[in-house]
């Protein structure tokens, strides 16, 4: 979609201001409970620009995406269901308006909740699919919260130093592998991981 493009362009153009490190903060906040966007795109620009301070960079995204994580959590815990356990009014504007975030993909959360609880969040950290539908349905399904921190700070962190590092170590031309290649590297991280909770479950 169009517009998603030129929120994609807009958010790329704060590496280019003084602001870069207040919008990636905010960026992080947002895209951990609604905006679309990732903060990658701005993290790996802002990296480029100034490969020293990589891992400051990070740090920032990791910080803001978990009280990002915990606004979400808030959202789906105090505002998902009405009274009579329907989806709420703003329930029903996050499916229509937010991309990525449909009923289908939110029951299917539901269902991995119910088979691993918090565990979900290791791995949701580092998947395709948009983190703001692991935050907010976690609320929604009362996913014990001190776990959820835990599990969140784990896989943010992991997911924004990787990329971070990754830039700090090899620069630009690392850059292009990255933009291509992440959702698969990410799915494959997801895989290896859930094998080792697989494992687990089954041996302990």
């Amino acid at each position: 979609m169009k517009w998603i493009r030129s929120l994609y362009d807009w958010v790329l153009h704060w590496a280019q201001t003084p602001y870069g490190p207040i919008a990636l903060f905010l960026l992080s906040f947002a895209e951990a409970s609604f905006f679309p966007i990732p903060p990658d795109v701005l993290l790996i620009a802002l990296v480029l620009g100034a490969r020293k301070r990589a891992f400051v960079f990070a740090a920032n995204c990791a910080i803001a995406s978990i009280l990002g994580a915990l606004f979400g959590y808030s959202i789906g815990y105090f505002a998902w269901w009405n009274d009579s356990s329907q989806f709420s009014n703003l329930a029903i504007f996050f499916f229509t308006n937010v991309p990525g975030f449909t009923v289908a993909l939110f029951h299917r959360i539901q269902m991995l909740y119910d088979e691993w609880n918090f565990w979900v969040i290791f791995t949701a950290g580092f998947t395709p699919i948009p983190f703001k539908v692991f935050t907010i349905s976690a609320g929604a399904f009362d996913i014990n919260l001190f776990w959820f921190v835990i599990a969140a700070f784990i896989s943010r962190s992991a997911r924004f130093f990787l990329v971070a590092g990754l830039i700090w170590k090899f620069g630009d031309p690392i850059r292009g592998f990255i933009d291509k290649y992440f959702n698969w590297l990410a799915l494959l991280f997801t895989v290896l991981l859930i094998g080792g909770f697989i494992v687990i479950k089954y041996l302990l």
